[in-house]
């Protein structure tokens, strides 16, 4: 296809042909693709044109760039899943052909705030089981976890046993998730999340913050999740009314 024949916007072809040299191997995972005017050249554009496709390109997570440096290809997610499912840390690693794993930060009890205690309202609740873990996959960090249960919901003895906050809840407290609001967030750089999951200071994470519910609609998980944007990718089906 050629650019200067497509009736589309000019920076939409730029999109599609990145993309494709992409798909064929032209420019590889981390490499870092050619100038901007080595790139509007090639492509036969404008670079206000150029930049306006690499623009896209970086909010659909393709491509980074790094200011003074130049653009580079992000790796595939390696993790997908549709976001209208909800589906467990443990259960989306394993999907993928991966072992799922924690390492377990900190687990303790806290006093609920006043915040924390509307989230879990109408349920009257005093105090948090809070958890922090780091959710890896073939032992490689990819999910921060930060999950908040009422402390009479969940054994802390068995917590460190069990990689399924889920399950071991349904287990103790024959409470079974049934669906959670979302919210999704990106997120930049925080020095102590990016230090644990070992990501590149201008790569973005992905925050999940979720209340979680059982089918009688009582709130009984609060979690805030940071995915590596360049590990997971999320999707979501719309249908036309």
């Amino acid at each position: 296809m050629s650019i200067k024949t497509d009736a589309r916007h000019l920076y939409l072809q730029v999109i599609d042909e990145i993309k494709r040299d992409i798909e064929k191997g032209k420019y590889k995972e981390k490499e870092k693709l050619p100038s901007e005017f080595q790139l509007s050249k090639l492509l036969g554009v404008s670079r206000a044109t150029l930049r306006e496709a690499l623009r896209i390109l970086e909010e659909d997570n393709i491509v980074t760039r790094r200011h003074g440096v130049g653009t580079f290809v992000n790796p595939k997610p390696i993790f997908s899943s549709g976001i209208e499912q909800l589906t467990s840390v443990t259960s989306m690693i394993e999907k993928s052909g991966k072992i799922a794993g924690s390492q377990y930060l900190s687990t303790d009890v806290q006093d609920a705030t006043d915040d924390e205690k509307s989230r879990f309202a109408p349920k009257s609740v005093k105090r948090l089981a809070k958890i922090e873990r780091v959710r890896t996959a073939d032992c490689k960090p990819v999910v921060f976890c930060i999950d908040k249960i009422p402390e009479d919901l969940i054994p802390l003895n068995r917590v460190h046993k069990e990689d399924s906050i889920f399950k071991l809840m349904e287990e103790y407290a024959n409470k079974r998730v049934a669906y959670a609001v979302t919210y999704i967030e990106p997120i930049g750089y925080h020095d102590r999340i990016y230090n644990i999951l070992d990501c590149h200071p201008e790569q973005t994470l992905l925050l999940l913050k979720q209340m979680h519910y059982t089918e009688e609609d009582e709130a009984v998980l609060y979690s805030a999740n940071y995915f590596r944007s360049d590990m997971f990718s999320f999707h979501v089906l719309r249908k036309r009314l």
